[in-house]
């Protein structure tokens, strides 16, 4: 089956495999990377684990690569393994890209493995992130923990040249349009506003990730603080709120859950009526199709993570809603928020600000709402996934010729 797709094994212990997983790389790295330190667990097994899983993937890498490829290498689970590749392979072509944010370097610092991850990030001839802050606190990371300096990110690691680059990455544009515009989508759309409770009732909807880093309680707060100021409101929008179920041998995600479980039964039992409830609540992944239909049935989006890398639901939301209507309420705290300024921009720790764009979004004409989503959903098209990989390796292909 591996086979099938071009993909090769990198077989693990099981004891390696947990430690270097939920250990170190979701333990230490994730927590630390999305400035939430109180969650973050530094364990000696666990790094020495995750060198041993870098070297695994270094080991596997090397049994497959030929003169003349490119190799990329993705995100935090991998942060040594572009320097263990260059020491095999001096002359490859490596690119390396992190999908989550790069913190300050007042908060890398705490990391006891700071310059190891710093060095194996630097064997990459090309590295990239998706917003230009990761890039600016990446290379302040690189003068103060490793010494090497940069001019416009181009910077020297051992002699060679690297650079240093943003590259939001995309969604496949298309893909989500045309599935919103399906017969049986359209379908769904109709009944999802026929449901008991949602008649007449405008949808306010929330999908991520259960995770710490992307602010469901405080987002579960500022709903119920929007019922008690905007009474009017009440028996007239449902917050349907999905969280995908993660990591849930992790003591905080656990602790997560019972917490997000007990916000929605509070504000349920404080708000609700004989024939409406405000939090519609699903604990679980959504077929494709039922996602879509939730994006294109929806009012308002809410995506206000307290931190997030990129965060693509809310470009794909603005896909299915291609020239169409519904408002976006989008976090600064997501890298999407560099992209998509049009959107109401909040400060997901500012809860009377967040109240506040859920009713501008519930009131907002459709007119406006259309010429704010225009000039998203035209950048959107063009900046798709794929092209976003296109210019990755080009940019990678770049490096290599400057450096002969």
């Amino acid at each position: 089956a591996l086979a099938e797709r071009s993909c090769a094994p990198v077989r693990l212990d099981e004891r390696d495999a947990e430690l270097y997983y939920e250990g170190f790389s979701n333990s230490a790295l994730w927590p630390l990377f999305h400035g939430f330190p109180q969650h973050t667990r530094f364990d000696e097994e666990a790094w020495e684990a995750y060198v041993r899983v870098n070297e695994r993937f270094r080991d596997a890498v090397l049994a497959l690569a030929r003169p003349g490829d490119t190799i990329w290498v993705h995100d935090y689970h991998l942060m040594l393994l572009p320097s263990l590749l260059r020491e095999a392979l001096p002359d490859a072509s490596i690119g390396f890209f992190l999908h989550i944010p790069f913190p300050d370097y007042e908060t890398f610092r705490m990391l006891p493995w700071r310059r190891e991850l710093m060095r194996g990030v630097l064997g990459a001839d090309l590295v990239g992130f998706h917003a230009y802050d990761y890039v600016r606190h990446f290379l302040s990371s690189c003068r103060r923990i490793v010494g090497v300096e940069n001019e416009s990110g181009t910077l020297f690691a051992d002699g060679r040249l690297a650079q240093v680059d943003a590259f939001p990455l995309g969604i496949d544009y298309v893909r989500y349009r045309d599935a919103a515009r399906l017969p049986a989508v359209r379908r769904l759309v109709a009944e999802l506003g026929e449901e008991k409770g949602h008649e007449g009732c405008k949808l306010m909807l929330s999908v991520e990730r259960l995770d710490y880093s992307k602010g469901i309680p405080e987002r579960l707060l500022a709903f119920d603080a929007f019922l008690d100021r905007f009474p009017e409101w009440r028996g007239r929008v449902v917050l349907v709120l999905v969280t995908v179920p993660s990591r849930e041998n992790v003591a905080s995600y656990a602790a997560l859950k019972k917490q997000v479980d007990e916000l929605v039964g509070l504000i349920n039992g404080k708000h609700s009526t004989m024939d409406w409830t405000p939090v519609d609540y699903y604990y679980r992944s959504l077929p494709f199709e039922r996602l879509i239909g939730l994006y294109a049935a929806s009012d308002v989006m809410l995506v206000t993570p307290l931190r997030d890398g990129m965060n693509l639901v809310c470009k794909e939301y603005l896909a299915c809603h291609d020239g169409g209507g519904g408002a976006l309420v989008l976090s600064e705290m997501a890298g999407a928020s560099y992209e998509l300024h049009e959107a109401l921009c909040v400060n997901p720790f500012d809860q009377e600000g967040v109240v506040d764009a859920m009713r501008r979004a519930l009131e907002m004409p459709e007119a406006e709402q259309r010429r704010r989503n225009a000039p998203m959903q035209e950048r959107l098209a063009r900046y798709t996934s794929e092209k976003w990989a296109r210019e990755f390796l080009d940019a990678a292909a770049d490096v290599k010729r400057r450096q002969a």
